[in-house]
């Protein structure tokens, strides 16, 4: 008899807890799809979307690949859907039309971007140029970072550092030669020598393991974070120490083409005619992740720059010079004309200098049509609208892979990098579009030329080349690129 009790007991109160969670389920749906806005105006109808269930939306049937299904969902609801993940509401717009709207006719009102946890925890509540607010510091650390850091004057400043370590690349391969090379691997660590030599000179011979350990999509996030803050914080007390004892950096500055990021922050500070308000606290909040404690405000307002560059930059470009050689190798025309062009601008003779770059038009046009076919970021970070406010057809054919088409356009219509025509923006576009469009536009074209000017490449015997992809914020290739080098070049001094 108690034994029945107890089970009736029990029955009542499943049957009590489940009506509470309906009752609540069913007023969080109500309320998040209501159109009244309380007291004030109704608000204007939401396009049109899926339908997605309370408290969690739309995140059971997100697939892993979002760009490959958000591109059928606009066949389906059209250019402008909304899909609910959570309570959070997200709008996707696919369209140079929509994208002109958020980004030029509103670009302020959407110029704030949402903060994400792992965003939050790995820049220390959003405070870097990617994630910060639309204020007046990041105002100030983009202009610091564009205007000065990135200037065409201080990036022809380090060009010599770009330059010996894509020559150290080559001479690695060269030893390699007949081999099968994992060039992910290649491309990630040339990139990483060529951002950590710019910004303090030095190359990644102690701190490579750490770093390359960032890459990986399993990491850590906080413990990662603190990693690279110490890596950052020790060059730092480094260059302070050295500028100490020497009094002096002219050796730094003296090396044609070898001033850091790092020096040119110090001369900024010192140069008592400059429109940078900038100290000893800015230089070091610019170059570090490690003001983690809140009474450090007066750094926080411009930290995290070397963040950027060095978690974002060596991904994005390695990436994007991989899917370049992956399509290249998959049709040999265009590697026929890329290095018909190269033999022509460069010569046999020569090896690949940054003087070279804008005379290869083909291969610029090979890139563009690489970054459409291939995007590194498929969806750019998101727009937080910071008030309440109302594909295919452009280039045709669009999943062939022909550079041809930029190269038709460029006459009538200018394709590049910018953001500012709105057919092609891979970096984004407006005031959040990326700060490092220089840097990566000559470090990417100087590795993919100096790649195929220096060698001719095959894949291993009975290998195929694998187009498939997998999203990861970034659109990495599945499989990493495996393929053999062969000397091209007569000189093999050329290598050395």
């Amino acid at each position: 008899m108690t034994t029945q009790l107890n089970t009736n007991i029990s029955w009542w109160w499943q049957v009590v807890v489940f009506t509470i969670i309906v009752v609540i389920l069913a007023i969080s749906w109500l309320w998040s799809t209501t159109t009244s806005n309380g007291d004030g105006p109704p608000m204007p109808p939401l396009p049109p979307g899926p339908v997605h269930l309370p408290i969690i939306g739309y995140l059971p049937f997100l697939d892993r690949n979002l760009h490959t299904q958000f591109t059928d969902m606009a066949r389906t609801y059209g250019p402008i859907f909304k899909v609910r993940v959570g309570s959070k509401l997200h709008i996707v717009i696919n369209t140079p039309d929509l994208a002109r709207a958020v980004v030029r006719d509103q670009d302020e009102t959407f110029a704030n971007r949402p903060l994400t946890v792992a965003a939050s925890i790995s820049t220390y509540g959003g405070q870097d140029i990617a994630w910060s607010n639309h204020n007046v510091s990041w105002r100030k650390l983009r202009k610091v970072f564009v205007h000065e850091v990135l200037s065409i004057k201080n990036l022809e400043a380090c060009s010599g550092i770009r330059r010996d370590q894509v020559r150290e690349m080559i001479k690695d391969i060269y030893g390699k030669i007949g081999t099968a090379l994992d060039l992910n691997e290649i491309f990630f660590s040339t990139i990483a020598k060529v951002l950590t030599s710019m910004i303090w000179q030095n190359s990644l011979d102690e701190e490579g393991a750490d770093y390359g350990h960032l890459a990986g999509v399993e990491r850590d996030i906080r413990k990662e974070a603190n990693k690279l803050d110490g890596i950052i914080t020790s060059v730092i007390e480094d260059r302070i120490k050295y500028n100490s004892k020497n009094n002096s950096h002219d050796d730094i500055n003296d090396a044609v083409g070898k001033k850091d990021v790092l020096q040119v922050l110090l001369d900024l500070k010192d140069h008592a005619t400059t429109s940078v308000d900038i100290t000893i606290a800015d230089i070091k909040a610019l170059l570090t992740v490690s003001f983690i404690y809140p009474h450090e405000s007066s750094a926080m307002k411009s930290s995290f720059i070397a963040n950027d560059i060095m978690v974002a930059g060596p991904e994005a470009t390695t990436l994007l010079i991989q899917w370049t050689m992956v399509e290249i190798m998959q049709n040999p025309e265009v590697m026929k004309k890329v290095q018909e062009e190269l033999a022509q601008v460069v010569g046999p003779s020569n090896i690949v200098e940054e003087s070279h770059l804008s005379k290869l038009k083909y291969l610029d046009a090979t890139i563009k049509e690489t970054f459409r076919l291939h995007p590194v970021v498929p969806l750019l970070v998101p727009r937080s609208p910071s008030k309440t406010c109302t594909g295919s057809s452009i280039l045709g054919k669009s999943l062939e892979f022909n550079p041809e088409r930029f190269l038709a356009h460029e006459a009538v219509d200018k394709y590049d990098f910018s953001g500012n025509n709105l057919n092609f923006f891979p970096f984004g576009s407006g005031r959040r579009v990326c700060a490092g469009v220089p840097l990566a536009e000559k470090s990417q074209m100087l590795i993919l030329a100096s790649l195929l000017h220096s060698f001719n490449w095959s894949l291993p015997k009975g290998e195929e080349l694998d187009l498939s992809d997998i999203f990861c914020v970034t659109l990495r290739k599945r499989k990493p690129l495996v393929a053999i080098p062969s000397q091209r070049l007569p000189n093999t001094s050329l290598y050395m």
